[in-house]
């Protein structure tokens, strides 16, 4: 296929104005691509920091970043994949030779690096294009806001068929990052002491995770309660409300004065930061999962940062998306993974900027775009 495919998408076209559905153009499906026919896209927060002016994106943009579809065309040379397959899409693709891939760090592939700020196709030109032929950028490599898109092969990953889209499409961001952070990144032993700070989709992720790498006792931290009634139900053992109870205190009480072996920020917020680094014991481990804007400062005490701490910035969980969809699929299937109780809406694409507006209200976890049979 070269070009020519129309479908609907929901384009921002001005930071902090509603998206519109537009009729959009797809393609060109060149060499080494796949059509994806988009079956649902949850709206992330990432998302969210676009709309508002917070992490720069080229306009006009489809967004959209935690896809989950069907194979619907097949670029020449494509051989992985076959049209049906159900897949989820990473935003994380990698040239495989360059000096960070070479040492086994695809999210610092520096190709992935120079063409992100372009908002483009990995290969740094365009597969979407606004009606008037004006050219349309994707967030993140994949514009999942889209009945279509165009990604590279690698991007699209096979995952069992028994996995509805609505549920597939959250690993592509918030599991993968939160789970792999407790079972990739941080050094869990069997029955450790784990504290989560922030039970959004990430951080309820990062709880399940804790749990089946064998955290003995796992705290979560978030002002939310129901919030922190959803991180029990996914094996929090103790609650905390930070603005009731200093989390560093309550990890120290519970370890003879230690602290947490293993801290995950999952929050995002000044606050979550430095409760990290002090709820961590001696030699202990903190990962850091949200973010604050690139610009802004955070302090800490530095007697915190002392005793041999070790202090890890994690983007995405020590993704291996080819091993880790099909493996996380299989475990919610097997049901040893919740994805059931993120999903706090299935909207329609008209309703995305609701759902939006839901999410920084802080009244959803994962409101989830489910798009229609026909086009």
């Amino acid at each position: 296929m070269d070009q020519g495919l129309a479908c609907r998408a929901a384009v921002l076209r001005e930071v902090g104005r509603p998206m519109a559905i537009e009729r959009v153009q797809v393609g060109p499906v060149a060499a080494g691509d796949v059509l994806v026919r988009v079956r649902a896209a949850s709206l992330c927060h990432t998302d969210l920091e676009v709309i508002e002016g917070q992490l720069a994106c080229r306009l006009p943009a489809v967004l959209g970043h935690e896809v989950a579809g069907e194979v619907a065309a097949l670029g020449d040379g494509v051989t992985s994949l076959s049209v049906g397959d159900p897949v989820v899409l990473s935003w994380n693709p990698h040239c495989g030779h360059c000096f960070q891939c070479a040492r086994a760090q695809p999210i610092l592939c520096e190709r992935y690096l120079a063409n992100g700020p372009r908002s483009m196709h990995f290969d740094g030109t365009p597969r979407l294009q606004c009606d008037d032929g004006g050219t349309l950028h994707q967030l993140m490599y994949l514009g999942g806001f889209s009945e279509y898109t165009v990604v590279p092969a690698q991007q699209a990953v096979r995952v069992p068929r028994a996995i509805p889209p609505d549920h597939a499409c959250l690993l592509g961001c918030a599991v993968m990052t939160g789970f792999g952070a407790a079972t990739h990144i941080a050094d869990i032993d069997w029955g450790a002491t784990v504290m989560v700070i922030g039970a959004g989709a990430v951080g309820l992720a990062a709880i399940q995770g804790a749990r089946l790498a064998g955290a003995g006792r796992i705290i979560a931290v978030d002002p939310n309660p129901a919030r922190r009634a959803m991180a029990e139900r996914a094996g929090a053992a103790t609650l905390c409300d930070p603005r009731a109870e200093d989390p560093a205190a309550l990890a120290k009480s519970l370890t003879a004065g230690r602290g947490a072996d293993v801290v995950i920020e999952a929050a995002g917020v000044p606050p979550a930061f430095r409760a990290s680094v002090e709820a961590t014991r001696p030699g202990g481990q903190v990962v850091w999962l949200g973010k604050v804007g690139v610009n802004e400062d955070v302090a800490f005490r530095w007697g915190a940062l002392m005793q041999e701490k070790r202090i890890t910035r994690s983007s995405y969980g020590g993704a291996r998306p080819a091993e880790d969809f099909p493996a996380m699929a299989q475990a919610w299937i097997d049901g040893r993974l919740d994805l059931d109780s993120l999903i706090t809406a299935r909207i329609s694409l008209e309703q995305i900027n609701e759902g939006f507006a839901a999410l920084k209200r802080g009244d959803a976890v994962r409101s989830v775009v489910v798009f229609d049979e026909g086009v």
